[in-house]
């Protein structure tokens, strides 16, 4: 079954994840294609069917960005809505995004992208991300960051 992405019957359903390496910097994704082509955000697309949520935030990170990532928990959902110039709607996503932690490769750009970069929590105004986006990856980096908190607890307790 084909679905079309563009003037769609009907909003589609999508993954991404924001990954985070060990020194906590986010891997970003130059989007190579509409909508959007050119602009920053995260690494994510199309849920494929019988494919679960974190399933499909794995498999595009791994697709885009070339790169293994253990999937945390939900970060945010995002709902990109785009109208033409007459109205109409041209895109609708509903986007359910996830934290993630690097776990294994080298981040090298796949075909769906046009660059890749990581980014510190600090460098994030330098890639124009939309709001939604901006705010998605500050609550992906506190999860992250309360996760890895927590690990580091067990593990003393653990010695």
């Amino acid at each position: 079954m084909t679905v079309r992405r563009q003037y769609p019957e009907t909003p589609l359903v999508g993954a991404a994840a924001a990954v985070f390496d060990s020194a906590g910097r986010v891997l970003l994704v130059q989007r190579g294609r509409s909508p959007r082509a050119g602009s920053w955000g995260l690494p994510g697309g199309m849920v494929e069917v019988g494919e679960r949520l974190t399933e499909a935030a794995a498999r595009e990170v791994h697709e885009e960005c070339g790169v293994a990532v253990e999937i945390g928990g939900v970060a945010g959902v995002f709902e990109p809505i785009t109208h033409d110039e007459a109205g109409r709607i041209e895109y609708h996503y509903v986007v359910i995004d996830f934290w993630a932690t690097l776990s294994g490769g080298e981040a090298v750009a796949g075909d769906d992208a046009a660059g890749l970069a990581w980014a510190g929590m600090a460098d994030l105004d330098r890639y124009d991300l939309l709001p939604e986006t901006m705010q998605v990856i500050q609550d992906a980096h506190a999860l992250w960051s309360a996760a890895r908190a927590d690990t580091t607890i067990q593990s003393k307790r653990d010695r």
